[in-house]
């Protein structure tokens, strides 16, 4: 099973040289560099999905509220 985290996205770093992207994104107020290299769209205040350091799919504010409310539900099981 594979477990996929939401996050905001408050910075966004680019490599021009090597065309590669990179960003901060928040999880409950903790920051941690994220790759965005699968989301060339992605912008700072969008939310994401991230699994294993990579962002791999943008979601609205609702939708990562509610997955990350499912998330700590599971957590008190």
């Amino acid at each position: 099973m594979c477990l996929a985290v939401p996050g905001r996205i408050v910075t966004i770093f680019e490599e021009e040289n090597l065309g590669l992207r990179r960003g901060t994104v928040h999880f409950a107020g903790i920051g941690k560099e994220v790759r965005l290299d699968y989301l060339p769209e992605a912008r700072v205040g969008d939310y994401v999905l991230v699994h294993v350091g990579f962002a791999l799919m943008l979601v609205d504010k609702h939708e990562a509220r509610r997955i990350s409310e499912a998330l700590r539900q599971l957590d008190e099981l």
